[in-house]
């Protein structure tokens, strides 16, 4: 923690230098760095302060004969052992290392699983939940590219959500969600479980990927789906193919053909970031928790039951009786809980 404080202390001795005023890239990583360590240093104090609390009940306890005194001394000391004790437990979960990603902007991929119709209804509905979610934590979301249905829902949705710490909330999202309810074209009112699967990619900034333009196959196609005459008439869409990976991203959502081509130049270098990351992190990928899976009905992370109006994580056992809530975006008691256990999980490891 002197380590920690000491290098608080330089950040912000760096911030109020005019050498790092006039130089706005680094000024901007020495903000986004005071940002992140302020609330360790301030438990960093509450701890100290809950120190120097206990040795002055202790050296008042050395000297008090009074009964009265002597036990308001001893409480204090015991109260302020209780905050140190919380204070500790808090700062070794703050110490420990950070996921190089989690202030990153991310990439959210929804795509409709078994259930056919049903599971691109629902897509559609944690479409709009991630979104009202984002808008709440002052997030930006913007579409990149959808493949709607005829009913309204979509066979696969792919959207960003910008800000920092973005990763960070949404990382626990990835995996298969299961929801169970009675269709509206169900007209005997039986219960179906459909799936839709998630994945959420933290977005790769340009210099950490080297995209070669020769290995780039660009078609402009036709938009589909809704939009009226100009993206019925107009090729405005890009059809993006990266050769040597196979990889294929279509962006349609904006009316201007270079537009598009950037929007689908970002999601190719973030696809392309993603399978780098994963052959680094190779050898301990048994132990990452959020796979997508193939989408099956007994694949899940998460259970959205409408009947009963509930909505279960089963990696943490928890359950919420606020549906309606959590699919109009208020989800932090479920991203606070998961955050918390893969903390705690985290913790275990690291004195193990």
């Amino acid at each position: 923690m002197k380590e920690v404080a000491a290098r608080f202390e330089e950040v912000e001795a760096k911030l109020s230098d005019p050498a790092t005023v006039g130089n706005m890239a680094l000024y901007r990583d020495l903000a986004k760095e005071q940002k992140r360590l302020s609330p360790i240093i301030e438990k960093y104090n509450e701890y100290t302060a809950a120190e120097k609390a206990i040795e002055d009940a202790n050296g008042l306890l050395a000297v008090e004969t009074d009964p009265e005194m002597r036990e308001l001394c001893s409480a204090e000391a015991r109260e302020n052992r209780e905050k140190c004790a919380r204070a500790e437990e808090e700062l070794k979960i703050m110490l420990l290392p950070r996921d190089e990603n989690d202030d990153r902007n991310v990439v959210v991929e929804i795509r409709g699983g078994a259930g056919g119709e049903e599971a691109a209804l629902f897509a559609a509905v944690l479409y709009r939940m991630y979104s009202m979610y984002a808008a709440r934590a002052g997030f930006k979301t913007e579409l990149v590219s959808a493949n709607e249905t005829g009913l309204g829902g979509f066979k696969e949705v792919t959207f960003t959500v910008e800000g920092t710490g973005a990763f960070s909330r949404l990382k626990y999202e990835s995996g298969v969600h299961r929801v169970q309810r009675v269709p509206e074209t169900e007209s005997q009112g039986r219960i179906h479980t459909s799936t839709v699967t998630v994945a959420v990619l933290p977005e790769a900034e340009e210099v950490e990927v080297d995209i070669n333009p020769a290995d780039l196959k660009i078609d402009t196609i036709k938009s589909t789906g809704a939009g009226g005459q100009h993206i019925n008439k107009t090729e405005s869409a890009i059809r993006l193919t990266h050769i040597p990976s196979g990889i294929v991203i279509e962006c349609q959502d904006e009316r201007s053909q270079h537009k598009n081509r950037e929007k689908a130049m970002k999601l190719l270098a973030t696809k392309l970031y993603e399978i780098k990351c994963a052959e680094q992190h190779e050898k301990i990928a048994s132990e990452r928790k959020s796979q997508v899976g193939t989408g099956d009905r007994s694949e899940r992370i998460r259970t959205y039951n409408y009947p009963q109006g509930r909505v279960s994580d089963h990696r943490i056992g928890l359950t919420l009786y606020s549906l309606e809530n959590f699919l109009n975006g208020d989800m932090d008691e479920m991203l606070d809980a998961l955050a918390a256990a893969d903390a705690a999980e985290r913790l275990k490891n690291s004195e193990a």
